[in-house]
């Protein structure tokens, strides 16, 4: 058995006809999603943020929030602009980089769970998407401790 030994050497995409010029992976077909992954299927629009605002309700149960993981992605991708209290005075705000960053309390904004994901799904405003970065279950950790700080400011 000398391949045992001596393996055989192949060559990435040149033994099958599937690779586009025998170099190249294929685009997925069509509709296809990939495993792990649920689509979400509110739109990006007024009217789905409204809709997400009053619907929208996190799938976690008390035992799955983690409110330590939800700190600690917070203060990676939130802390910044919205302030590790989320009263809007993080360190872009203080330094003028970004403005009009308003608190998690703030009546007007009146955030609910739904309203959060979806602005963390599609962003809002001057504030991009982070939909990429966060998974689903990460938003929604992220969720549960942008909630948690609302609470501990409206005391």
């Amino acid at each position: 058995m000398p391949n045992m030994y001596e393996p055989v050497g192949y060559e990435t995409y040149a033994e099958s006809d599937a690779f586009k010029n025998g170099k190249e992976g294929q685009l997925p077909a069509e509709g296809s999603i990939p495993r792990g992954f649920k689509p979400f299927d509110i739109e990006n629009t007024t009217d789905g943020y409204n809709f997400a605002k009053e619907n929208l309700m996190s799938p976690l149960d008390s035992m799955q929030v983690d409110l330590a993981k939800g700190k600690e992605l917070y203060d990676i991708y939130c802390g910044i602009c919205h302030g590790n209290k989320g009263d809007g005075q993080g360190n872009l705000v203080k330094r003028e980089k970004i403005l009009g960053i308003p608190s998690y309390d703030d009546v007007g904004r009146a955030i609910t769970e739904g309203s959060v994901y979806h602005t963390i799904y599609y962003g809002k405003n001057a504030m991009g998407s982070y939909a990429n970065q966060l998974n689903e279950q990460e938003r929604w950790q992220v969720v549960a401790y942008v909630m948690d700080l609302k609470a501990k400011l409206e005391k």
